[in-house]
């Protein structure tokens, strides 16, 4: 799960309130989360530099908070959302409503897709951030909700890549196509000079370890993603780095962000979840200007898209799942605590469910009734005894194969438990057999030359077990109705 780090006296500052750490403890497991640690940045780089404080150090140094948040709540990577959260948990907030904002009457800034695009990551999403105000704290959350999310839901920059840069230094509109990478050519972050695509790459591979993991994502293809704006200038090379002439900093007012990927839905959530958090700091809060993207048919389509999902759950269900007996009207209160806008429907018999773009966790009822169990504090949920008791017993088919398991090894025979996976060698080559391609599941991204395709046969696994059994005593697996050990 998760680690945020937010500094501790920015966070009580935007809940209202100092607490002690015993009190915000318990506010975070009312809540489901967890302080897991306390420290400082300066205590960290000691740490990892083996030094020691001294006293008049340790007494100015800003305390963080290392908050675990849920792999699935997105909209908690970064103070902001953590503060509105637990705003709204406490009542201190209403849910937020999110806003597209009225750009009737000017043009809206466009992004236009180029049919190549699709042989290495098809879509784009779009949208800017109007009038933003950063100071040290948020401008630095900024960039980690950025990395928080190419982690987590962006899987490693493999599905979706996010580029951030400041508007008054390009121009649209703005174009997003697949190039060969000799015929890709600027200075990128953190560089001061030109490089080529192919040149660069081969610069990171060879001095820079945090960018070197991304490169085999684009590697392989003939052509190589890049966003450009109306002048040419490259924005972007997704998913690897962006370009220095489109930097953002701490002053930076006006943020284009454009979001890559190859998964179109995934996109959307990134691009929801980055500009709703930062949209508080804008000129308007909570106000987000959209973008135009021309798909490669010539279709237009305008991102993001804030709108909220409708979701009917049962009341009946809720109550069976908690052990409680609420009313819709109560239940409906206890979801407006997180975040969730919700009635009574149907005459009280169910619930309808309002979720906002900054919840993408809640997918099924399970998750409402969830919230609900939430709101109301674990704690409070009633004891009771179970009405039936019933006793353990072992499964039919656990219980037959534990028996052919000790006929077996009364027969002789040893039990050996090998990997579902193995590497492409052991699969085919080691047995004189032909690879086929097609009849194995293969490993897209394996964490080992080991376990590169499910297996197809159980012989190589043998195989394997009794190669690194060969000073074991005979019979190694048993001996056969012939008599003879077998080898």
């Amino acid at each position: 799960m998760p680690i945020v780090s937010v500094a501790r006296d920015k966070l009580f500052a935007a809940l209202g309130k100092d607490y002690s750490e015993d009190e915000f403890q318990a506010l975070c497991f009312d809540y489901g989360i967890e302080l897991d640690d306390v420290t400082t940045a300066e205590e960290v780089q000691r740490k990892q530099q083996h030094q020691e404080a001294s006293a008049s150090t340790a007494q100015e140094e800003e305390i963080l908070y290392k908050i675990d948040i849920p792999a699935n709540r997105y909209d908690m990577l970064c103070l902001e959302g953590i503060a509105r959260a637990l705003n709204i948990f406490l009542g201190r907030l209403q849910p937020v409503h999110y806003t597209v904002t009225d750009v009737t009457g000017r043009q809206l800034e466009r992004m236009i897709v180029r049919p190549e695009t699709a042989l290495v990551r098809p879509f784009v999403v779009c949208a800017v951030l109007r009038g933003i105000t950063f100071d040290q704290h948020s401008y630095k959350g900024f960039i980690d909700l950025q990395d928080k999310l190419h982690q987590n839901l962006c899987r490693q920059r493999s599905l979706v890549s996010i580029g951030t840069h400041d508007l008054s230094t390009i121009q649209g509109p703005f174009t997003y196509e697949a190039l060969p990478p000799e015929l890709i050519n600027f200075v990128p972050l953190k560089q001061t000079r030109e490089f080529d695509a192919r040149s660069l790459m081969q610069h990171y591979m060879e001095h820079d370890l945090r960018l070197r993991r991304f490169i085999p994502i684009i590697e392989s293809s003939h052509v190589w993603p890049v966003v450009l704006d109306a002048n040419r200038t490259v924005l972007s090379l997704p998913p690897i780095i962006n370009g220095a002439h489109s930097a953002m900093s701490q002053h930076t007012r006006d943020v284009f962000i454009e979001v890559t990927a190859t998964d179109l839905t995934k996109a959307q959530t990134v691009l929801a979840t980055l500009t709703t958090m930062f949209s508080e700091h804008c000129a308007e809060p909570f106000h987000i200007e959209p973008v135009e993207v021309v798909d490669v048919f010539g279709h237009s389509h305008v991102y993001p898209d804030l709108s909220s999902w409708p979701m009917e759950v049962s009341v009946e269900y809720i109550n069976s799942c908690t052990g409680l007996e609420l009313e819709a009207q109560q239940i409906a209160q206890l979801l407006s605590r997180m975040a969730l806008s919700a009635e009574p429907n149907d005459g009280g018999a169910t619930v309808r469910v309002e979720v906002p773009p900054t919840r993408s966790d809640v997918l099924h009822a399970c998750d409402v009734m969830e919230d609900v169990a939430i709101a109301h504090g674990y704690n409070n949920v009633p004891k009771r005894l179970p009405p039936a008791a019933t006793l353990g017993g072992e499964q039919p088919l656990n219980q037959l194969t534990d028996l052919l398991r000790l006929e077996c090894a009364m027969a002789g025979f040893t039990e050996i438990l090998t990997w579902a996976l193995c590497s492409r060698a052991e699969n085919w080559g080691h047995l004189l057999l032909q690879e086929d391609r097609h009849g194995a599941v293969g490993i897209g991204n394996p964490a080992t030359a080991e376990f590169e395709v499910c297996r197809t046969s159980l012989i190589a696994g043998m195989l394997k077990t009794m190669g690194a059994s060969k000073d074991a005593p005979l019979p190694v697996l048993g001996v056969p109705l012939g008599g003879a050990p077998c080898r």
